[in-house]
């Protein structure tokens, strides 16, 4: 059997879990309310952060789904993503328009990769 491996984790979520060389993350923001292309750095930042934190990083991403309150924006979240992930690295991506939970959060990152 294959230990689930939780972390960073409070009552309602854990920010990453690890099973069977697979990492999840959950949904990563920015700060809310600042514009665009901070609020996905920011969260692209947290996503290198908790790769880390298990051991993997985004050259080992295999799914991203980017969650935008805007698909306005879309433009500026790919020139912010496109200077953050190495060429030959890209992962299967998926990008939507939809509600995001929190005032003034206007992008929302969820990944799985593999650990290396």
């Amino acid at each position: 059997m294959t230990d689930i491996k939780r972390f960073d984790t409070d009552l309602r979520m854990s920010q990453a879990v690890v099973h069977a060389q697979t990492v999840y993350l959950a949904g990563q923001c920015g700060t809310a309310h600042a514009p665009i292309d901070v609020q996905t750095r920011e969260a692209l930042a947290k996503v290198d952060h908790h790769l880390a934190a298990v051991g993997s990083d985004k050259t080992w991403l295999l799914t991203v789904t980017i969650w935008l309150v805007s698909i306005v924006d879309y433009d500026a979240v790919n020139t912010v993503w496109d200077a953050w992930m190495p060429p030959g690295a890209a992962p299967a991506r998926s990008c939507g328009e939809v509600q995001i939970g929190g005032d003034g959060y206007d992008i929302e990152i969820i990944c799985t990769a593999a650990l290396p």
